[in-house]
């Protein structure tokens, strides 16, 4: 059970930096549809960055507007 247990450890620790990040691809998709493109993917690659060396970074949250047809 312990062997199991450190395997997936193991694993997840392997994976782990690849799970979270984006690519640029993805980066420039997202930021097709923004004003300022170069600026979007700029602070997307800088965000992408401080995440994968472990530091938090802050995510903003927009809140859902219902339609009241």
């Amino acid at each position: 059970m312990k062997s199991v247990f450190k395997l997936l450890l193991v694993t997840l620790l392997i994976f782990s930096d690849k799970l979270f990040s984006l690519t640029d691809y993805q980066i420039k998709k997202i930021c097709e549809k923004e004003k300022s493109k170069l600026t979007c993917i700029k602070n997307m690659q800088e965000k992408r960055f401080e995440l994968q060396k472990g530091n938090f970074i802050e995510i903003p949250v927009i809140p859902y507007k219902e339609n009241l047809n």
